[in-house]
């Protein structure tokens, strides 16, 4: 009797533990990233002048194709308004994921990386609902004559506030690097 009792607590305690297994929870969604083929940079002029395009152009993505890219020249002394305007040109019409980005402000970032020997500085022109940048819109102003690289950074859910790329966190969407002299 007293056999049975202790077999019969030993099967209801392995029926209860096994039931209690929590590998019937939903798994987490999974969140599609925007595919990016094209990003455009434009920075016009302040007062008037010819406006300057940096632009990276991959259609086939991950494919054996580099990018095209085009880089520019700047006028010493010159700021220019800068606006990024990123697309996914693997649909028709052209799907524009800079709408995405400013919509989803709080969710993005866009970082400027001055390599060295180039003499220009940035300044973010919008910011997201909480004041902390966003970086669609900048000014850039172009030094004294040099060269050097370029690179924008779109960060996907950095950490803000932050004091740059270092810390930022987050995953890149699309980053890329221009060649630009200034003279």
């Amino acid at each position: 009797m007293r056999n049975l009792k202790f077999l019969a607590t030993a099967i209801f305690a392995t029926v209860f533990f096994v039931s209690c297994s929590n590998d019937d929870d939903a798994p987490d969604p999974v969140v599609e990233q925007e595919v990016i083929t094209t990003m455009t940079v434009t920075l016009t002029p302040n007062g008037n002048g010819t406006p300057v395009t940096l632009q990276t152009r991959d259609l086939d993505g991950d494919g054996p194709n580099t990018p095209v890219v085009t880089s520019g020249t700047l006028a010493t002394g010159v700021t220019y308004n800068g606006r990024i305007v990123l697309l996914n040109e693997t649909v028709n019409p052209p799907e524009n994921i800079t709408e995405e980005v400013e919509e989803l402000d709080d969710e993005h970032q866009f970082f400027y990386t001055i390599g060295s020997g180039l003499n220009v500085t940035t300044e973010y022109s919008n910011v997201d609902g909480d004041g902390n940048p966003l970086g669609t819109q900048f000014t850039l102003t172009a030094g004294a004559a040099s060269s050097g690289s370029l690179t924008f950074t779109l960060r996907h859910e950095p950490k803000k506030p932050n004091t740059g790329l270092s810390d930022a966190g987050g995953e890149t969407d699309i980053a890329a690097t221009f060649n630009v002299t200034v003279q």
